[in-house]
């Protein structure tokens, strides 16, 4: 992916979609409530030495309590979209079958409030929280697992659909399969590099289910899938470092986009993997090519990177750009990156419909002074992304709507509470919410549609 360069301070258009982004288990608490199933997360959190400061996400931020004055903060801020995820287990307690009326209720009154307050209800069906009894039958690595969450799919938009119109299947399927198989970082921890191209053909083939179901249904709205694409960059130009570029680039931004666009897997991960990489049915890679109405693309960072033998399953490490300013993740602020994503995308699968669907950074935050929480670094990594995705529309680039995460500080899954990416404050002791400056900086983009964005 090369970088070009961004675009005017001309506003964006009337219809764009200005939101925020949350997911369920990061925020809701009160996981196991009202009938609700464990999910894995649950159990990972129980595990000594996963989490850090030994956190779970049994209160978070009780957003399952709160949720009706959060929506007025929502409103207060001028959000147009909230981007949420549906626990699959609060819904669905065994993962098939049984629905829980109490789990349900709560996801049907969030959209019913949402609307009330002009705010566009928009559902991630999976953001990583499988429920426990489907792990205990081998979750993602079981290839029936795509059935299961196509069910389970099939059902949400038989339960919420009168409310939710937008849908997205997966949230970055990149990192359940990196997480979760590869490195073992992230729930279920199991760190089984072989099972990668298994899991990630279930989650696809899961996906493209999901989405015949939702057109099966028949109702109006749509459906997409969502990403977390970054620019790699080789460290040199030598030879070994542009090909480690490459294994890293196909492992991360084409492995889950090739075959839904273009119907087969980068050749590089094939390479990769060697005896462990399946060989897949063509109808299963028919089935993959679903087509989707939009594509999520969730965006922080880039990645510059070198050969090194030692180094990741791809013999690939990254490069630290030490001059660069790095947030409190270590991840390089690099607002080029979006725009340069979002023309990749564009260039490589064609003018589809596109939304950021996270873009934001975790710094360390003053304390809360006079009512206020000051994150100016914050506010000029939104902005200057914003920018960008103004270029990447002034070069002809449908991009429909822009999500910051997060709207709240959050349980950020390893990291516990140490990481704060939230345009509104959290004090988890309290559940005291305080509207950041970022929050505010945000309320007059949307009023304003992005004209009180500085000129280029």
């Amino acid at each position: 992916m090369n970088d070009e360069s961004n675009g005017s301070a001309a506003g964006f258009p009337e219809t764009f979609l200005w939101g925020a982004a949350t997911s369920a288990y990061q925020i809701e608490g009160s996981p196991l409530a009202d009938g609700a199933g464990p999910s894995i997360w649950d159990e990972f959190c129980r595990q000594p030495g996963r989490i850090a400061g030994g956190d779970t996400g049994d209160v978070a931020c009780d957003h399952y309590r709160r949720f009706r004055d959060d929506i007025e903060l929502m409103a207060q801020i001028g959000l147009r979209s909230y981007r949420f995820s549906i626990a699959w287990s609060r819904v669905m307690p065994e993962g098939r079958g049984r629905l829980n009326e109490p789990g349900l209720a709560f996801y049907r009154e969030l959209a019913e409030r949402l609307l009330e307050r002009g705010i566009q209800p928009f559902a991630t069906l999976y953001h990583w929280d499988l429920p426990a009894a489907l792990q205990a039958r081998g979750g993602w690595t079981n290839p029936d697992c795509a059935y299961w969450f196509a069910d389970y799919a099939a059902q949400m938009f038989r339960q919420l659909g009168e409310h939710i119109t937008f849908w997205s299947t997966l949230n970055e399927p990149w990192v359940v399969v990196d997480g979760a198989y590869m490195t073992g970082a992230h729930a279920p921890g199991q760190a089984v590099p072989h099972a990668v191209p298994r899991v990630a053909h279930t989650l696809l083939r899961g996906h493209a289910l999901a989405v015949q179901a939702f057109r099966a249904e028949g109702r109006p709205g749509q459906i997409g899938l969502v990403v977390n694409l970054e620019p790699k960059h080789a460290a040199s130009s030598d030879t070994a470092d542009i090909a480690a570029m490459e294994r890293a680039h196909a492992y991360m931004n084409r492995q889950f986009l090739d075959p839904v666009f273009l119907g087969s897997y980068p050749e590089e991960l094939a390479a990769a993997f060697g005896n462990a990489w399946p060989l897949f049915p063509a109808e299963e890679m028919r089935l993959i090519q679903e087509p989707i109405d939009f594509l999520g693309i969730n965006y922080y960072s880039r990645s510059v990177v070198c050969d090194d033998p030692a180094g990741d399953f791809f013999g690939v490490s990254r490069v630290r750009q030490d001059g660069s300013e790095h947030t409190e993740m270590d991840w390089e602020v690099y607002p080029e990156g979006l725009g340069s994503v979002l023309r990749w995308v564009k260039r490589r699968y064609g003018d589809l419909p596109l939304y950021v669907t996270e873009n934001g950074a975790a710094f360390n935050d003053p304390p809360v002074a006079g009512g206020r929480i000051v994150d100016d670094r914050r506010i000029a990594y939104l902005r200057d992304h914003l920018k960008a995705a103004q270029g990447a529309l002034r070069d002809g680039v449908d991009l429909r709507g822009y999500f910051v995460w997060s709207l709240f500080d959050n349980f950020e899954w390893s990291y516990g509470y140490a990481k704060r990416f939230g345009i509104i404050g959290v004090d988890f002791a309290t559940q005291q919410r305080v509207l950041k400056d970022s929050a505010r900086f945000y309320a007059e983009v949307i009023a304003s549609r992005g004209r009180s964005l500085p000129d280029l």
